[in-house]
């Protein structure tokens, strides 16, 4: 009993933080608003043109102003304060949605306007998730980031189940529509916890002044810094070839398992199950190393690739919890370590790499996978995927090796540090 009081403690000590657990509560309503649209947006380009190809281009139009503008949304993200930034980021997505779910319900949505809208709520994530990386710390301070981050992406792919589960079956009922005006409502919730939030608690780092070079001086750094280097270096393999589950699942679930809407449901609901049980086991460790991220990766694609040749949707949907539990443990270990390694004021274009790397890869990523599934398959996308987060963990202990060997023996930075206390 003691024990599981000490987990249970430890585990979830990040929500102990008032302005944390008010953001908590927002983000899981407005999250599950989002998985609602995510599933419904897909269903909704597959019923508009019945391609591959096409939803592989919806998700890259998303990213692509990520892409090529991500790195200015972390310089605005040093020099802005955080919160009220949100305010609009977050207002903005909300009115983006409720625009898409009128246009649906009403029939007079063409794939044009699907375009449209990607490419917009692009530019907004463009500034949104920097800012919103960066204001997680801010709330709980270093010393909870790790746990605060785990719990966060616990929480979304816990509305990974909660999303698509209600997406289902208010798709079979009633249509798509309503999953795009439920997602922009749900952004109040952020809304008002935001104005919840007490301000004196909030520890913000120091406003970065406007000065010329901003953007190539956080390029630099984070090329002088092995600690930085390496997470960002596997996320490019591994969002753009592996994190294309968007364009995958779809596929596989249709073309591969010849269901519809339940279907592609179960399977990301899986995953997001997945990935909640992981986020949870990562919020109770300790900080993380070189070892652990290391073999998170390689697990991650080791689960994919066994997702690939299951021979029924039952089982697939097993494996895919597994690969949500190593995706999860992954980005979450790489988050912290970008996030406690940079120094305050880089942490902005830090991050704003990590979501180039994560979601400015789609463009290319979106489309070649998507295409892959058409012609070859979703096995053969899966296979892709999988192939290329292994290739990640090999290029990260080789990035990790190189510059070991160049500093000498001594730990790379203060979190990769493959120590026993780290990666037991």
């Amino acid at each position: 009993m003691q024990i599981t009081r000490r987990f249970g403690g430890q585990t979830f000590s990040s929500l102990r933080i008032r302005n944390y657990r008010l953001y908590f509560i927002g983000q899981g309503i407005s999250l599950s608003g989002t998985w609602m649209q995510t599933i419904a947006q897909d269903l909704l380009v597959l019923k508009l043109t019945g391609s591959g190809t096409a939803l592989g281009f919806v998700t890259a139009l998303q990213a692509l102003p990520v892409l090529f503008f991500g790195p200015w949304g972390g310089v605005i993200a040093d020099r802005f304060p955080k919160r009220p930034t949100l305010y609009v980021t977050q207002a903005t997505s909300g009115i983006l949605a409720l625009i898409l779910g009128v246009l649906v319900v009403t029939n007079l949505i063409h794939l044009w306007m699907v375009y449209i809208l990607a490419f917009a709520l692009g530019f907004v994530k463009v500034v949104d998730n920097p800012t919103r990386q960066v204001f997680v710390l801010e709330m709980v301070g270093r010393e909870q980031l790790t746990n605060a981050v785990a719990l966060n992406s616990s929480e979304i792919n816990l509305a990974r189940v909660i999303g698509p589960t209600i997406a289902g079956a208010l798709i079979a009922a009633v249509g798509l529509g309503p999953c795009f005006l439920i997602n922009g409502v749900s952004y109040v919730a952020v809304l008002v916890v935001l104005y919840m939030m007490r301000e004196q608690e909030l520890r913000p780092a120091p406003l970065v002044p406007r000065a010329k070079g901003q953007l190539q001086a956080g390029f630099r750094y984070v090329k002088s810094q092995p600690a930085l280097l390496t997470p960002l270096l596997m996320m490019v393999v591994i969002g753009t070839l592996t994190y294309e589950f968007s364009v995958v699942l779809p596929l596989f679930a249709r073309f591969t398992f010849h269901g519809g809407a339940g279907s592609y449901a179960a399977l990301t609901a899986a995953m997001g199950l997945g990935a909640v049980i992981g986020g949870v086991f990562t919020a109770g460790r300790a900080k993380p190393g070189a070892r652990r991220l290391l073999l998170a990766a390689l697990l991650f694609g080791v689960t994919i690739l066994v997702t690939a040749v299951t021979p029924s949707l039952m089982l697939a949907i097993v494996a895919l919890v597994a690969v949500g539990f190593f995706s999860i443990m992954f980005t979450s270990l790489a988050n912290s370590t970008l996030q406690l390694e940079s120094s305050p004021d880089m942490r902005g274009r830090v991050m704003a790499l990590w979501t180039v790397a994560f979601l400015g890869s789609t463009p290319i990523g979106g489309p070649l996978i998507g295409w892959i599934g058409q012609t070859a398959g979703a096995r053969w996308a899966l296979v892709v995927g999988g192939a290329a987060a292994i290739a990640a963990a090999g290029l990260g202990a080789l990035v990790l090796r190189h510059s070991g060997r160049k500093r000498g023996p001594k730990p790379i930075g203060r979190l990769l540090t493959p120590s026993s206390n780290m990666d037991d």
